[in-house]
């Protein structure tokens, strides 16, 4: 943009100079520059909670309209999603992107790992990106979360804010990933007040929402009043059930995830806070490298709070006065080194250890 904005300078100032002598070599190069960038295209296959989530597509989508917008390319030919309703349609997404030529294709999500490794197989000179999950392949990039990290602070703001010790995760579909979510939390609260009661569940499912709702209902009528999903459309289900308790006047949270959820909560404010994940970001960079032809391929990329890919929400009004500085205090033992977040059920039952 800056070399664009030079060049016009100088059109302007030597006009005359430019008319009598016809194309400059700048001139061509310019126009050459901008042919190669036109002909740039990426493309985003969603997982089957769709675009709109509110939470993790959506976030990967805002990267690519950032994209978009920065680098003057056109929705629908430079960057496009495509969304999927069912398992049975990530394969002939992807395929639909390769086959059109698409410099970089996204799967979004860990449930399109094996599908982008089949189709990266067999389009070998495209480039292909995984999120949430890594997939072995010259030309695919794996992009990863320090979502543990993230949970724990969290989790630290769940411990503090509860009146009646008892907290609730809830997951969307069981694995490896989403359980990073779920020890990191557990991590967060117990470091600020061991005796508070964490209930966890899965919702098997990350589209519906009416089991969110209802695993809701049950925590909330065990008293647990704060719940941290990581569930996607079902955390949708969750806020319907917090904003119904809340209009009958009882007082109940949930913390959002992905995503600065704080509107997902109004008009009944129960958002306390959420877990953004930099899905946008992470998007952006890799789709930048892509774009400028320095993407290599075959290469894993984690963001944690070193890289600012996870955090707390920046909406914090609801927090009560100190608890942000509290927040910072365990970031900064986190990145010194001084606490070791968990990942896995393994390695928070040593974490546990070191709470006695």
């Amino acid at each position: 943009m800056k070399k664009t904005g030079l060049f016009l300078s100088l059109v302007l100032a030597t006009s005359t100079f430019l008319g009598a002598c016809g194309t400059t070599k700048e001139t061509g190069e310019k126009d050459t520059a901008e042919k190669k960038e036109n002909k740039f295209k990426v493309g985003m296959v969603t997982d089957t909670g769709g675009v709109d989530d509110k939470s993790f597509n959506q976030s990967a989508w805002e990267g690519m309209q950032r994209l978009g917008k920065e680098e003057g390319l056109e929705e629908g030919k430079g960057y496009k999603y495509l969304q999927s309703n069912s398992d049975s349609e990530y394969v002939p997404n992807l395929t639909t992107f390769a086959e059109g030529g698409y410099n970089l294709t996204y799967g979004i999500g860990f449930l399109l790992a094996d599908h982008v490794g089949t189709v990266a197989k067999q389009y070998p000179n495209q480039q292909f990106a995984i999120v949430d999950s890594v997939v072995e392949g010259d030309n695919v990039t794996s992009i990863t979360f320090k979502e543990h990290q993230g949970s724990f602070l969290v989790g630290v703001l769940a411990a503090l804010n509860t009146k009646t010790n008892k907290v609730g995760f809830i997951g969307g579909v069981k694995s490896d990933l989403i359980s990073k979510f779920e020890v990191g939390f557990r991590a967060g609260v117990k470091s600020v007040n061991p005796k508070v009661e964490i209930i966890s569940q899965y919702a098997d499912s990350f589209v519906d929402t009416a089991k969110g709702t209802s695993i809701a209902s049950a925590m909330y009528g065990q008293k647990v009043d704060i719940i941290y999903h990581a569930a996607g459309n079902v955390g949708n289900g969750v806020f319907t059930e917090a904003k119904n308790r809340a209009k009958k006047g009882e007082k109940v949270w949930v913390i959002g995830v992905d995503r600065d959820q704080h509107n997902e909560g109004m008009p009944e404010n129960v958002t306390l806070t959420s877990m953004v994940k930099r899905v946008d970001n992470a998007v952006f960079e890799v789709s930048k490298k892509a774009l400028d032809g320095t993407l290599k391929g075959g290469e894993i990329v984690e963001f944690g709070l070193e890289e600012k890919g996870v955090g707390i929400a920046p909406t914090t009004s609801n927090l009560q006065e100190g608890q942000v500085d509290k927040v910072k205090e365990y970031e900064e033992k986190i990145l010194s080194g001084e606490i070791k977040v968990p990942s896995s059920e393994k390695e928070y039952t040593e974490f546990e250890k070191t709470l006695k």
